[in-house]
């Protein structure tokens, strides 16, 4: 394992997306997700990112330098053309008005179009909990995963993030993709040699399979929970493929054309004040979740998050690790 700081982690990303050609601002945001992933433990969206970065550039399936493009689209709406961009400085450009829409009336929506997406979604809702905003967030991506009862891939990983902020304390967030475990980190076990567990998908046939290569290169990954996750990913095709003009998983993989970049669509992001909703008695009310919180925590179980916090605080005391063979792949990336 090579051991980084967090500066030397992202200044390595940085220097990678800057080499290869990213302008300046893309560079940064993109860096700053990848590093945010890894700083939290969760090294399917970590610096392993960036390789798939530099492939769509390579590919032609992004735009190193576009420039988003705000759109306001209605009282509560607000449209980012991300202009075949990563989705990173595209959300970046929406916030400011989408905050400001949400706390004049109570609930906005950001629609991100013609994005090129890879990252989770945590980082973003983080952004928008730190406002003292509650928030939710979903998007299709590639066509990679099988609906319940088939064995053909329709839906994406399709993923769904929550946040509600918390005085005092680290906000309440969940982010998890429909597919039974996100892709990324079966390309982790592809990398690492290693069986992947039964239930994470099937080979051509529809018939379960543990080896990664067969659910990646020809068969099909699966959604959580049988029908409900298969239905929970449909909504999220619907409501952040065609509600907001954007393509659907199967269109984003058409597009793909065989390229294996990252996915090209659309995002949404729907955010609602707290304060808005409740006037004067919001502190009243937002003391009484507190209570949810206590209850779970209370009999000893883990709230969403509170593994990605303690993996936060070690790292920012004591960096990072990452294999060697993913170092020295990063590094290729520079000569």
């Amino acid at each position: 394992m090579i051991q980084l700081s967090l500066i030397e982690a992202r200044e390595l990303a940085e220097s990678i997306l800057l080499h290869n050609g990213f302008n300046l601002a893309h560079a940064q945001a993109v860096a700053a997700t990848v590093i945010a992933g890894e700083r939290d433990g969760c090294a399917s969206h970590g610096l392993y990112r960036i390789l798939g970065c530099v492939n769509s550039l390579r590919a032609g399936k992004v735009s190193a330098t576009a420039e988003p493009q705000v759109i306001d689209q209605a009282p509560s709406i607000v449209r980012v053309d991300a202009g075949g961009g990563f989705s990173q400085l595209a959300f970046k450009a929406g916030l400011p008005l989408l905050a400001q829409k949400t706390r004049a009336n109570g609930i906005a929506a950001l629609a991100i179009n013609r994005c090129v997406h890879f990252s989770a979604l945590w980082v973003e809702i983080e952004q928008l909990t730190a406002e003292g905003l509650v928030a939710l967030a979903c998007n299709p991506s590639h066509a990679w995963v099988a609906p319940a009862g088939g064995r053909l891939p329709v839906f994406g990983t399709n993923p769904i993030a929550f946040g509600w902020p918390r005085a005092g304390q680290d906000p309440f967030v969940f982010d998890f993709a429909t597919s039974a475990i996100a892709r990324g980190d079966i390309e982790l076990h592809r990398r690492a040699g290693k069986a992947i567990p039964e239930g994470w998908g099937v080979d051509a046939q529809g018939q379960p399979t543990t080896d990664a290569n067969v659910v990646l290169d020809s068969g099909a990954m699966l959604t959580f929970g049988g029908h409900k996750g298969s239905a929970l990913a449909a909504m999220v095709e619907l409501i952040a493929g065609p509600l907001i003009g954007d393509l659907t998983s199967a269109e984003s993989l058409a597009y793909d054309a065989g390229s294996k970049s990252s996915p090209y669509h659309g995002e949404l992001i729907i955010a609602l004040d707290p304060r808005r909703f409740l006037g004067d008695s919001a502190p009243v009310h937002l003391a009484r979740a507190e209570s949810l919180f206590q209850g779970i925590e209370g009999q000893d179980a883990r709230l969403p998050s509170q593994r990605r916090y303690a993996a936060r605080a070690r790292s920012l005391a004591e960096g990072v690790q990452i294999p060697e063979a993913l170092y020295n792949d990063l590094k290729a990336l520079l000569a």
